[in-house]
C-alpha cells in the first residue's frame, strides 16, 4: 500500500526492535517526513549484524525455546519417549554388533597372524563340484610337514594335527562328540593357543613312542567327573574309540562361540592318534613364524615347497594340490555372511527413529498453532521470519538432542543387559554415542522445519486475532 496517496502520516519509531519500520496514523495534520535512507541511521540494525550479536541472538532463542519446553512438561516428557526410544535402539543394535565382531575376530585370531596352514581341502567348501576336485588331491602327510620343517627358513615352528570326533568314556559317564586332536610336537599347544591349568603335557618321548596319554578340556572334566576339581581328574583313564588314555592334564577354558564349546575336546600325541584312527588320514600342517612381517616370505616358501613336492609349476593356476590359508578365511566369510543381515538390523532399528521424528513433527504442529497469537504478537514488535524460524528450529533440536542424550545411556544400558545374558563382550564406542546425539539433531532439524517455516510465514495481523 502507498501510505503517500492515501493521506497517510509515516512515522519512524528508533529502536531494534522495529527497525525502522514505518507506522501510520490518519490524519490531515503535517506529518514527520522520512528520511531519505532510513537504514543508513539504523545503527541497532548494523550492530546486529557482528558475530557476537548473532550469537546472543541464537542464545536468546535458546533460552525462550527452553522456556516453552519447560512450560509444557508433558508434551516435551511424549515428545522425549519417541526420540529415546529410536536411539535407544540404534545405539543398543550397533553395541551389540562391535561386541559380536570383537568377539569373533578374538576367536578366530586366537592364533594371531603369525599361524598359517596347509592341507588337503580348504577350510571352506562352496559347492559340491569344489568337494569332489578337492577330495581328488594327494594326501597332505608328515613327510610333507618333515620338509617344510627342514627347507622354509623363516618358519619357526612347524606341526601336525588331525582331527576326529568321538564319544569320551568314564565309568558309567559318557560326554559325546568330543573333538579327539592328535598332534606333534609338543609346541602344537603354543601354536592352538591353549594353557594347561592342572598336570601337564606329555614330553616329547612320551609322544614319540605313542604313550597312550591325554590332556583333556574343561568341557569333558565337567561331563565326566561331576564338575570334579581339574588335580583329582589327573592320573584317570578315559576310554576314547576303545583305547584307554590317562589324563596327565587339563587345560583352561576358551568358552564358546555361535554356541558351540571349545572346550570340549582331548589332546592325544599323534602317534597314539595314528593307532586309534589309521595312518593314512590326510593330516593338517600349522606353520608359525615369530613376526607377523615374516608371515608373507614364510607362505612364499611353503608354498614352493609344496608345489615341488607336488610336480606344479608356477604356471599351474587352476589347482595347486594343496591348500594354504590363514585364520583370515573365517573371518571373511564371516564379514560376507553378516554385513548385509547387519544392514538390515540397524534399519529397521531406525524406523523407531523415524517414528521419533514423525512425533516431533506433530508436536511443533500443534505447539504452533497453540502459539499463533504469540507469534503475532512478536512479529507485531518487530521479530523477522528468521528469528520466528530460529526459535522454533531451536525448540525442535533441543527436545531431539536431550532425547538422543538420554537414547544413548538407554541404549548402552540395554546393550550391557544383553551382553551380560548372551556372554558378549561390552563394546563401548564414544564414536556411537557422538553419532546418536548428532543423529538425533538432525532428526529434530528435519521435523522441525516445517513447523519453523509455518509459523514464520504466519501474517502477524491474522495471527493476533487468533484465540
Amino acid at each position: 500500500m502507498n501510505l503517500r496517496k492515501k493521506s497517510y502520516t509515516p512515522i519512524y519509531l528508533a529502536g531494534a526492535a522495529l527497525r525502522g519500520r514505518p507506522f501510520s496514523r490518519r490524519g490531515g495534520g503535517h506529518g514527520v517526513p522520512p528520511p531519505k535512507n532510513p537504514r543508513r541511521l539504523n545503527l541497532p540494525e548494523r550492530v546486529r549484524r557482528q558475530p557476537v550479536f548473532r550469537f546472543a541472538a541464537i542464545w536468546e532463542a535458546f533460552l525462550v525455546a527452553t522456556s516453552s519446553l519447560r512450560a509444557n512438561k508433558l508434551r516435551t516428557a511424549l515428545t522425549l519417549v519417541g526420540i529415546v526410544v529410536g536411539v535407544s535402539a540404534v545405539i543398543a543394535v550397533v553395541t551389540i554388533i562391535k561386541g559380536l565382531d570383537k568377539t569373533v575376530a578374538t576367536t578366530f585370531s586366537s592364533q594371531g597372524s603369525t599361524v598359517f596352514t596347509v592341507s588337503k581341502n580348504p577350510q571352506i567348501i562352496k559347492s559340491r563340484e569344489e568337494f569332489i576336485k578337492f577330495n581328488k588331491r594327494k594326501d597332505v602327510t608328515p613327510d610333507d610337514e618333515d620338509a617344510i620343517a627342514r627347507l622354509c627358513t623363516t618358519c619357526w615352528r612347524v606341526g601336525i594335527a588331525a582331527n576326529a570326533v568321538q564319544t569320551v568314556k568314564y565309568a558309567d559317564q559318557t560326554s559325546e562328540n568330543v573333538r579327539i586332536r592328535g598332534v606333534t610336537p609338543t609346541t602344537m599347544f603354543d601354536v592352538d593357543g591353549v594353557t594347561i591349568d592342572a598336570g601337564r603335557i606329555w614330553t616329547e618321548g612320551e609322544g614319540g613312542s605313542g604313550r597312550d596319554v591325554c590332556v583333556v578340556g574343561p568341557d569333558v572334566l565337567k561331563n565326566l567327573f561331576a564338575g570334579a576339581s581339574a588335580d583329582r581328574a589327573v592320573g584317570q583313564e578315559i576310554r576314547v574309540a576303545g583305547r584307554l588314555y590317562q589324563i596327565i592334564g587339563v587345560l583352561e577354558p576358551l568358552g564358546s562361540i555361535f554356541g558351540f564349546s571349545r572346550d570340549n575336546v582331548v589332546y592325544i600325541p599323534y602317534v597314539s592318534y595314528q593307532k586309534a584312527f589309521g595312518a593314512r588320514n590326510s593330516v593338517v600342517i600349522f606353520i608359525q613364524v615369530q613376526t607377523a612381517e615374516q608371515l608373507e616370505a614364510a607362505e612364499d616358501q611353503v608354498r614352493t615347497i609344496m608345489r615341488n613336492r607336488r610336480g606344479r609349476t608356477f604356471g599351474d593356476q587352476d589347482d595347486e594340490g594343496f591348500a594354504l590359508e590363514t585364520q583370515d578365511v573365517f573371518l571373511d566369510l564371516y564379514g560376507k555372511a553378516t554385513s548385509n543381515i547387519y544392514l538390515v538390523t540397524i534399519g529397521v532399528a531406525a524406523v523407531s527413529l523415524v517414528v521419533g521424528g514423525i512425533v516431533v513433527m506433530n508436536i511443533m504442529l500443534v505447539s504452533v498453532t497453540e502459539r499463533t497469537k504469540e507469534i503475532g504478537i512478536r512479529k507485531a514488535v518487530g521479530a523477522r521470519q528468521k528469528d520466528i524460524l530460529t526459535q522454533f528450529l531451536i525448540e525442535a533440536v533441543t527436545v531431539t538432542a536431550i532425547g538422543g542424550a538420554f537414547g544413548v545411556f538407554t541404549g548402552f544400558g540395554l546393550a550391557y543387559l544383553i551382553s551380560a545374558l548372551i556372554g558378549f563382550p561390552l563394546l563401548i564406542n564414544v564414536a556411537s554415542a557422538v553419532l546418536g546425539v548428532g543423529v538425533s539433531s538432525v532428526v529434530g532439524i528435519i521435523s522441525g522445519l516445517w513447523p519453523a517455516w509455518r509459523a514464520a510465514r504466519l501474517d502477524p495481523i491474522e495471527a493476533l486475532r487468533a484465540e
